[in-house]
């Protein structure tokens, strides 16, 4: 398959399975954000929450296009990876895949509602970081840091952006209601008794939303990995998106080139004209290597690399010239550039995009692990954040929180942690009923610990194992 050695071929297998278990593992270490409140309010069983829970997850990935998926594989420079000996990219692969999964797996059996997405990011600059001292690195490149600080952003705002909004949703929720309802919404669930029926549907609606838009984001997550490996061990096969005939792209080259050729070259630093030579001349060899296709739009494989690097440097060094200062460059030209490099019509619906098999595939593994595992963590969500006992309105306010949280991120292409969502949010909710009180230090204390630990930890990880894997092939 795909011209590969047995060996080659065996690695590539065992490379993408580690990436279903990482989904796997990702779907029974988070569902507890999903299910927690539904279980603890009454709202559905447990079995009946996690099973809908799995099959929303499922349904999210399916839907959830590729805008984050791409966001991870841009993380690393891929146009500077795919250069590396086939058993360089499998130990990449392999040491980002296997620490993510080493964390996520102790932090589930502990308990912890620690971040899926940090471990991740972690693993994937633990492995960049780590390619960067290596002899073949093009100027030490290992990391996007373009992209890996906007990332760091995302994840780094979800958590009080969950914990605000949660604690101004509460006090919404008092004010907004009449006396009788307020009594039945803040009131502690009574065991065995189900919620209000208009409780119970806002309640299992969240519950729909936390689930589904999990599934769009950290789905997302395993389809950017499965196509960093694909990219990685076989560019050849996926650098390109064959459903596409890159003739098309031909009108936004040419496009780009006469926007371009307006820019005071005068009035730029060294940097930007080495930038703008970048594009320029990526933009001429990618014009020959279309040229060049056959009949039916077929490229040479290794014309296929070439394309695939001469797209993802037009597109870095656009930004950068349009960013930069010195470049004098009308609204209209920018709106040109942008939209001839995105990913619908632009130059990127080349190369952004996932096999519906690999989509299917990753769906399958977060639906079926979230259906498991998930008891450990629903306790920690539902009783050992705050002191008290979550009420109908702490449930639906964390949730509902967390479903337009991770929502809007996925639909910027950013990946954001579920867990910190919703973990702040109950912590939120818990602070808005009685004040920070209410909270139980310890539990806080050792879920700001996982979260703080997991970057520096996994990047470790992932640069050690690869270092170790390096050596071993």
């Amino acid at each position: 398959m795909f011209g590969l050695e047995t060996d080659i071929f065996i690695l590539l297998f065992i490379c993408i399975l580690c990436a279903c278990a990482f989904e796997f593992v990702n779907g029974f270490h988070d569902t507890a954000n999903a299910v927690a409140t539904v279980i603890y309010t009454n709202s559905l069983k447990p079995t009946t929450a996690v099973v809908w829970s799995g099959f929303c997850n499922f349904l999210g990935v399916i839907l959830g296009g590729i805008a984050v998926a791409m966001g991870i594989v841009n993380l690393l420079p891929v146009e500077l990876l795919i250069d590396q000996n086939i058993y360089h990219s499998i130990a990449m692969v392999l040491a980002l895949l296997l620490s993510a999964i080493i964390w996520n797996f102790g932090t589930w059996y502990f308990g912890l509602p620690a971040s899926s997405s940090h471990t991740l990011i972690g693993s994937i600059l633990g492995v960049g970081l780590a390619f960067s001292m290596m002899p073949e690195a093009a100027d030490g490149a290992g990391v996007n840091w373009t992209k890996a600080t906007e990332i760091f952003a995302s994840l780094l705002l979800s958590p009080l952006v969950g914990f605000s909004l949660a604690v101004v949703l509460m006090f919404a929720l008092r004010r907004a209601l009449s006396k009788e309802a307020r009594e039945q919404v803040f009131s502690e669930p009574k065991k065995t008794q189900e919620p209000p029926t208009w409780i119970r549907a806002i309640l299992i609606l969240t519950c729909t939303g936390v689930s589904f838009f999990h599934g769009n984001n950290d789905g997302q997550k395993g389809v950017g990995l499965v196509m960093l490996i694909l990219i990685g061990v076989v560019p050849a096969y996926f650098s390109l998106n064959d459903q596409i005939d890159p003739r098309m792209v031909k009108d936004n080259l040419v496009a780009i080139e006469q926007t371009v050729s307006k820019i005071d070259t005068t009035l730029l630093g060294i940097e930007d004209k080495k930038r703008l030579a970048k594009v320029n001349g990526s933009t001429e060899d990618l014009m020959k290597v279309i040229s060049a296709a056959d009949s039916a739009g077929h490229i040479e494989p290794n014309a296929r690399l070439e394309a695939r690097r001469d797209i993802l440097v037009i597109n870095s060094s656009l930004k950068k010239l349009m960013d930069s200062e010195s470049v004098s460059m009308s609204d209209q030209d920018k709106k040109i550039i942008k939209e001839n490099t995105d990913d619908k019509k632009g130059l990127r619906r080349l190369t952004d995009y996932a096999p519906f098999w690999v989509v299917l595939m990753i769906s399958l593994s977060l639906g079926l692990g979230t259906m498991v595992g998930w008891k450990r963590i629903v306790v920690t969500v539902g009783e050992k954040i705050g002191k008290s006992h979550l009420t109908y309105a702490q449930g639906a306010s964390a949730e509902l929180v967390a479903s337009m949280g991770i929502g809007i991120a996925s639909g910027f292409g950013l990946p954001v942690s579920t867990t910190h969502m919703l973990s702040s949010g109950i912590a939120g909710t818990m602070v808005a009923s009685k004040g920070i009180k209410n909270l139980q230090a310890k539990t806080v204390r050792n879920i700001l610990m996982a979260w703080v630990l997991t970057l520096p930890v996994s990047i470790f990880l992932s640069f050690t194992l690869y270092v170790f894997f390096r050596w071993i092939f």
